[in-house]
Formats: structure tokens, sequence, C-alpha cells
């Protein structure tokens, strides 16, 4: 999610021929585990700012909580309303009354201390370094890789990348087929969402939710054939968060698909709960499942409330819905 650039309507969000499209992240460094680097791995001093409802920091902030990074990453949370001014703190729903560091109020003042003459969209999420006072990243694939290993050097032998079971969130092995799926799930899903949410003509609305529903139709049959735990076997890999969000992506899409997506976002045509039971089945268990592998990440970051009021006020819409009685469905149910 972004806001718009100051002074600008923030949820005027659609082209002129209707159609949402996303704009580029401006802040591109990494943190690198060399001690020489511009932006070294060192512990207490980069800080992660989300917002609960925002599917792109949610992925970021899973990934935080898989790795272990805690204690090593400080979180900063944002209230759900968007300004002009970017997020504002509000203190409502675990978030913070103000920034913690500055005192802000709005994420905007985090921008323009990053470089005063910055002109473009307060994004979240957003990679903070508190020695050089700037923006690292605000890209939300590019800070997940980076969590995946420029920290590892800080972390237990068993949190590090090398040692993980399949090879890791991103195993060499499969990266040829994961980096092919989440191009276009992105595109299509993660993104389809937005496009068929903020769109504001019919023509922009039908030519995007058709492609939604069949790259899900899609992704069922892959898991049907599969019939494994996760998108690529029995371990998390890159794609389950990506789609978990493949995990990073699809993951933070599927969770708020009953909720917020169906109602909100017009995205009727089907349920992930009633019409997709292989996906149905993976979503479940990566947010029930509390085992060493997920550690309870993915129910411990997904905030519902913060979800479905975001999208209300991005929306312009007046009510919050009150369903679905699960947002996610008990194991037992």
């Amino acid at each position: 999610m972004s806001a718009n650039l100051t002074g600008a309507d923030p949820y005027k969000v659609a082209d002129k021929d209707g159609h949402f499209r996303r704009p580029a992240s401006k802040f591109r460094d990494s943190v690198s585990p060399d001690p020489a680097a511009p932006f070294p791995a060192e512990k207490d001093r980069y800080v992660l700012y989300i917002c609960y409802g925002c599917p792109w920091a949610h992925r970021a902030n899973i990934v935080r909580s898989l790795k272990g990074l805690e204690d090593i990453i400080q979180l900063v949370v944002m209230g759900n309303e968007l300004t002009s001014d970017g997020w504002l703190y509000d203190g409502k729903h675990g978030s913070a009354p103000r920034d913690p560091l500055y005192g802000f109020t709005s994420h905007s003042q985090l921008y323009h201390k990053a470089d005063p003459e910055y002109k473009g969209r307060y994004t979240v999420p957003t990679l903070w370094d508190k020695k050089k006072e700037t923006i690292v990243n605000n890209e939300s694939a590019e800070i997940i890789r980076m969590f995946y290993s420029a920290f590892d050097e800080l972390l237990p032998a068993e949190l590090r990348e090398v040692n993980k079971p399949g090879g890791g969130y991103y195993p060499e092995r499969l990266r040829k087929d994961i980096d092919s799926m989440n191009e276009w799930v992105y595109d299509t899903v993660n993104n389809g969402v937005y496009k068929c949410g903020f769109s504001t003509s019919q023509e922009a609305y039908d030519a995007n939710v058709v492609p939604l529903f069949e790259s899900l139709d899609r992704l069922e049959e892959h898991m049907e054939e599969r019939d494994t735990k996760y998108l690529w076997g029995e371990h998390i890999t890159d794609s389950d968060i990506r789609y978990i969000n493949p995990l990073w992506r699809l993951y933070t899409t599927l969770v708020r698909f009953d909720v917020a997506y169906v109602t909100i976002f017009k995205c009727n045509y089907k349920q992930i709960r009633y019409d997709y039971p292989y996906l149905h089945k993976w979503l479940q268990g990566l947010y029930w499942d509390e085992n060493d592998e997920t550690k309870g990440a993915f129910k411990k970051t997904t905030h519902f409330a913060s979800i479905k009021e975001g999208y209300t006020m991005a929306t312009k819409q007046k009510t919050v819905p009150y369903g679905p009685k699960y947002p996610i469905v008990p194991l037992d149910a």
C-alpha cells in the first residue's frame, strides 16, 4: 500500500483510464553481511516500519519472525488511516501512538527526514537505518531477500539459511520455478486484487477480475497435483511467504481474500474457503500451525481488524464488514 504525493488525494489510485498501476519503489539500497558495506548487518541498527493492514508490509514482518530477527530489527507499527501525509500514528489496534524514534505523527515525516526533497509515495514496508538516519529500502521483495540471509551471522546456527531444511526459503534448485511462479502470481493475484478493488471503470475491473480467478484456479491445480504441505514440497519456501505472499506473497493475499477482497474489493466470483479446497487447506495450515518451521509467525502477524478497517478506509467506504464468522476457519470446524 502507498500514499500519494503530499497534498494529493491518497485514495485516488487509478489512472485516467480507470486502471490501477503500482509505481516503482524509490529507495533500493541493501543491508549486507559485509562489515565494510555501506549498510552492514548490525543488531539494533535497523527499524522495519509497517501497517498491519498492508499485505506487502505483512510479508516482510512474517519473514522477520520466521528468521528470528525480532530482537535484531526493531518493529514500528502505524495506524490504519491513510492521508496525504501517509499513514498516521494513532495507537489503535496495537499500533504506536507516535514514532518512537522521532515523535513523528505521520509516515511522510520519516521520508522527508531521509530526503527533504522527496516527492513520491510514502510506502510500507520501510527499512530505516538509525545510524545514518535514512531509508535503506522500501521495496518489500528486496527487504525480504535481505532478511533471508544478510543477518545470518547474528543468528544461532539453526536459523541460518545455509542450515535450513530443503535448502532454505529460496533454495537454488527451485529458484527458476519459484521466480516464474512469483512473476505471474504477483501480477494477477497479489496485485490483481488491487487492480479490481481500485478500478474506476467497468472495463478495467472486467479486464482484471477474470485473470485473478484464472490464476487462483491454476494455483489450486498446482497444489492438487503436488499434494504437499507447502507450495514446493514439505518445507516453506519464498513462494509460500510471497503466496503466504509463493510463502510471502500468496499467504498475505489469501488470508485477506475472504475477509476483505471478496466484499470490499468486489473479488466475489469465488471464495477460498468454499471453492479452493487445496489452497484453503494450505492457508489453514500456515495460519494455525505453530511448529518449529512456522514458529506461529503467520498467525501472530495477521491482524484482521486492521485489515478490514484499512481496506474500508482505502476505498472510501463508511462501514467495516462484520463478517465472516471465521476470518480463518478452525481446523476442527
